[in-house]
């Protein structure tokens, strides 16, 4: 291959993959229906299988159904019939994944299977293969043909195995009511834990709690937001509310203004309502607050009392940002 036929062969590649997904649309029919609500009412396990290239693809599925509140173990096809077949309970339910359907080793393992007397779906690439035939529901994944030149190596019908498990997992996840909340809970490690479950208070309680009551002079507050380095400090009211803040920038502004201090006070120069967030809200949202307002530090408030401040720096330490 030249160089210039690269970019021809990538793009014709990916048009190929793009086409075999857009085709899955005409198989989304009553028998998908049934895939999801036979699942969705198992008292059971969902097992999926496959092998080769498919057996691949059953893995991928099986960890996207698990991160998505779906149980779901992945059993290799080869493996099974070998001694695995005993992790199959009287109740599963039982995907198992391939292009022809007439695999060997998936003829054998669909009969035994069958002996167990488990719901068996297919997603398959043929639907007079064997496996379709003996499969109790078939979710069609042929394709015309695979990107592969020589149209044999596993290409676009593997994206298509694994596009129709992605939708039987969100299908599942609506039905479940599966939200961020229970996807936190899977998620725990990693920015994406970290953006779905830590909390602005999390942050807040990492900082020094700089406050100054509204009578406090320039000096008391030069000296508060000096020592707690963050460069604000909060002015509260005597029943710990919030009156307002003083940022670095306020000081800036009022020496621009005057160089006589000594009769000034933090009410002098702080700005009211200033922005404030929740203590239970999530960092995420602090973020976007942050981003929207063009501001890089938040009031936090817990039962509409002073709690904290959560700054920019706290997000990109926790890699947030």
């Amino acid at each position: 291959m030249s160089n210039n036929n690269i970019i021809p062969a990538a793009l014709a590649t990916i048009q190929l993959e793009a086409d075999s997904i857009n085709k899955l649309k005409e198989f989304i029919d009553d028998s998908f229906v049934r895939a999801v609500e036979n699942i969705a009412a198992s008292k059971g396990r969902l097992v999926v299988s496959g092998i080769g290239k498919s057996a691949i693809i059953a893995q991928k599925i099986v960890a996207t159904f698990n991160s998505t509140g779906t149980p779901a173990l992945f059993m290799h096809a080869a493996d099974a019939i070998h001694g695995d077949l005993g992790m199959i309970q009287k109740e599963d339910v039982i995907i198992i994944i391939s292009k022809s359907g007439e695999s060997p080793e998936i003829k054998l393992l669909v009969t035994l299977i069958k002996n167990f007397g488990n719901t068996i779906i297919a997603i398959v690439g043929s639907v007079s293969s064997f496996l379709a035939i003996q499969s109790d529901i078939i979710l069609n994944t042929t394709v015309d043909q695979e990107a592969c030149p020589n149209n044999l190596a596993p290409t676009t019908s593997t994206t298509a195995q694994m596009v129709m498990g992605d939708a039987l997992a969100i299908c599942l996840m609506q039905i479940k009511g599966f939200d961020t909340a229970d996807f936190a809970k899977f998620h725990p490690g990693g920015m994406l834990g970290k953006k779905l479950y830590l909390r602005v208070i999390d942050l807040a309680s990492q900082n020094e709690r700089p406050a100054v009551v509204r009578d406090a002079t320039i000096s008391q507050v030069i000296v508060e937001m000096t020592k707690k380095r963050l460069g604000v400090t909060a002015v509260i009211e005597k029943d710990n509310t919030i009156a307002g803040i003083i940022t670095d920038g306020d000081l800036r502004r009022m020496l621009e203004k005057t160089t006589d201090i000594t009769l000034l006070q933090a009410k002098d120069i702080m700005s009211k309502n200033p922005s404030t967030i929740g203590a239970d809200l999530l960092a995420v949202d602090a973020l976007e607050t942050m981003k929207r307002k063009n501001i890089s530090q938040l009031i936090v408030i817990e039962n509409n009392f002073y709690a904290g401040i959560i700054h920019l720096h706290d997000l990109i330490r926790e890699g947030i940002i």
